[in-house]
């Protein structure tokens, strides 16, 4: 007998990267964390290992007076003032000639799953890339949806092919699709698509909304760590050359984007050709919003707002310290990673490299004798995550040589 619906996956959940990261911070305590190279956390630490809590976002938040803080947002779709600059800021220096809305959500991943759930129904199937942030399945499963990959990689460009042929293998079985690119800065391998194909992608789904509507899910999460921030607006004018039947759901971090990690903060921008395309998206997606967790933190919004208007400069300032880094420590591996021979997916920018395996016995194998020498990495399908976001410039050197002399 069991308590909940038939369709349940009573599976215990096994969170790899959490169980990994405390794994680390064991072994820092037990030989020192100057001994432990700790290549597992997804957020921004400092040169002395810390995690990094940006002054021009925090010193302001922590003025907010606690009424503010306590306070229900205005709505529960987002203040106002917050999803207009959301929008604002998300398409800031981008020409976009499109129909939108804007709805608040617990971080990006709120936007991601909103859009998970409303878009297909029970086992029909989702469309992801073959090497992708593992909870986008968990969101899938939970719903009870079948899922697609397409390989992400022809050597070191997109691979349309594989995207066109799933695509299209899916769109004949339901006459409907829902396709997630998690672009610029992908989760785990730090590629970013060009315009030329993002042009190319956008051209087939307006091939494939011809049989049937096309949602496409583009996960912006890490796309303020851009090495070229107007470029990475700049693509978005592929958006404008949608069909009628196409419509985007752009998930937005702000807690990403702010260094505010715990304090759930993100937004969904849908993009469509017409007006009453992303109002019908967005009735459903209010419901969901209200049902499901009713009100985003008021003072965490109000300050996003701020600190992208008032504190713009400051604010810019001081991330881009923080790009300027992630860029050091991403060009040492990458370098050294080609002199010794290092095999690493196609990386452009951003919180993480991905080493390659040749499949996922390889990379098991690899992890383990990564851990037996103090260096802690995340496993993903067919290779080994490296948060180069976490890992300090001295640790970073070497990292790659040490992997390599593992592999071999």
């Amino acid at each position: 007998m069991t308590f909940t619906r038939k369709v349940a996956d009573l599976v215990p959940i096994e969170d790899t990267v959490f169980a990994v990261v405390d794994l680390a911070n064991k072994e820092a305590q037990r030989i020192g964390p100057e001994n432990v190279v700790n290549a597992t956390i997804g957020a921004l630490y400092d040169e002395k290992g810390e995690l990094v809590a940006y002054k021009s976002v925090f010193d302001h938040y922590n003025l907010i007076s606690n009424k503010i803080k306590a306070k229900y947002a205005a709505s529960f779709v987002g203040n106002d003032s917050y999803r207009n600059q959301v929008y604002q800021w998300v398409t800031q220096g981008a020409d976009i000639h499109l129909a939108h809305r804007v709805i608040a959500t617990p971080g990006g991943s709120g936007a991601v799953s909103m859009t998970f759930s409303n878009i297909l129904d029970a086992n029909e199937t989702v469309i992801l890339p073959h090497i992708a942030w593992g909870s986008y399945k968990l969101m899938a499963t939970q719903n009870n949806f079948d899922v697609k990959t397409y390989s992400l990689f022809e050597g070191d460009h997109f691979n349309l092919d594989s995207f066109k042929f799933v695509c299209s293998e899916v769109l004949n079985k339901q006459k409907k699709l829902l396709v997630v690119i998690n672009d610029p800065c992908h989760n785990p391998t730090g590629y970013s698509m060009t315009r030329k194909e993002w042009d190319e992608v956008i051209s087939f789904l307006n091939k494939c909304s011809e049989i049937g509507p096309v949602v496409l899910i583009d996960d912006i999460a890490y796309i303020d760590y851009a090495y070229d921030i107007p470029q990475s607006r700049k693509v978005m004018e592929a958006f404008n050359h949608i069909s009628d039947n196409v419509l985007i759901s752009v998930a937005f971090s702000s807690s990403k984007t702010c260094t505010s990690y715990g304090l759930r903060c993100g937004a969904a921008v849908l993009l469509a050709k017409k007006e009453e395309s992303v109002r019908e998206v967005e009735i459903v997606f209010e419901k969901h919003a209200r049902a499901v967790w009713s009100n985003i933190p008021n003072a965490a919004m109000d300050n996003f707002t701020w600190v992208t208007t008032d504190n713009y400069f400051n604010f810019l300032s001081e991330k881009q310290d923080y790009i300027d880094l992630l860029k050091e420590r991403s060009s040492i591996f990458m370098e050294e990673a080609s002199k010794v021979g290092l095999d690493v997916y196609p990386y452009k920018e951003g919180f993480f490299i991905t080493v390659k395996c040749k499949d996922n016995k390889q990379r098991d194998a690899l992890h383990e004798q990564l851990i037996k020498h103090h260096i802690f990495t995340v496993k993903v399908n067919l290779g080994i995550r490296v948060a180069i976001c976490s890992c300090s410039i001295e640790k970073t050197k070497g990292l790659a040589t040490a992997i390599k002399m593992l592999i071999d």
